[in-house]
């Protein structure tokens, strides 16, 4: 395995690639993303405290699970549901302890950014939009600037996150040096994830915010809902496609520990 530096327009490449890899199966990724989207909810609405935490516990090792569906779907191999648990149950028991210790650092940084997050924006205006009051122009602004602050305190778990789990699950590297190596890769290719971040705050929250401005500036904002929100699942499940080629594009990989192994149902 060996870093490579790319030009900043990679970004634009892996988003690109991204959707490449989605229109190959979007029934498969689109499945796997409900089922996961799914589990989240119906773990925060049964154990609201311990699901939070289990749910960020988990997120590296699903995560390794969804890029072993994109490596197989570049191989032409069917994907299945079973490929979300694939990063608990395909490469060792040592591989899963060390993204379970991910998961617990991953989810100890979530809860502090979280934290952060509460103190900067005004949560009584913020839990309208999850409520059953009607949503005002106010709520919608102050939802969307959570975002953004969010975004920009999420930045370095993000980027120590980036590629730990895949260097853990398909390559055997420790937990700290994998933390290590994510985030020299990152900042190494920095111009070029810059770029792909722009677009993807454009996609993910310029778009969608112009879709809400739009319906609620003509008294429509019901409408609004339906169709931001399957905008956003498409863009989510094109966004985690394309981080398989962020990974494909940083590192001089020829095949990945436990690449062979069949992750479909």
């Amino acid at each position: 395995m060996q870093l490579i530096e790319v030009p900043a327009k990679q970004g634009y490449v892996w988003l690109r690639q991204g959707a490449w890899l989605f229109r190959k199966n979007p029934i498969g990724f689109l499945l796997l993303l409900f089922i996961y989207l799914f589990a989240v909810n119906l773990l925060m609405l049964l154990v609201p405290p311990i699901g939070v935490f289990a749910i960020l516990l988990v997120n590296p090792a699903i995560f390794v699970g969804f890029m072993s569906a994109c490596r197989d779907t570049v191989a032409g191999k069917r994907v299945g549901p079973a490929s979300l648990i694939a990063g608990f149950r395909a490469y060792g028991k040592d591989a899963m302890r060390s993204l379970l210790k991910l998961g617990g650092i991953y989810g100890v940084l979530v809860l502090v950014v979280s934290g952060v997050l509460m103190t900067m924006v005004d949560v009584d205006t913020l839990m309208t939009v999850v409520s059953d009051k009607p949503l005002t122009t106010e709520a919608i602004r102050e939802f969307y600037l959570a975002m953004v602050m969010g975004s920009v305190l999420y930045i370095p778990v993000a980027v120590l996150f980036w590629f730990a789990p895949l260097l853990v699950a398909w390559h055997g590297i420790p937990v700290g040096k994998a933390l290590f190596f994510s985030w020299m890769s990152v900042w190494r290719n920095r111009a070029a994830f810059i770029v792909y971040g722009v677009l993807v705050a454009i996609l993910l929250i310029a778009v969608p915010l112009f879709i809400d401005a739009l319906f609620a500036s003509s008294g429509a904002n019901n409408i609004a809902p339906i169709i931001a929100t399957p905008y956003r699942i498409l863009v989510m499940a094109v966004l985690y496609c394309s981080f398989y080629a962020t990974y494909r594009g940083c590192f001089n990989v020829t095949q990945a520990a436990g690449q062979t192994t069949d992750t479909a149902a």
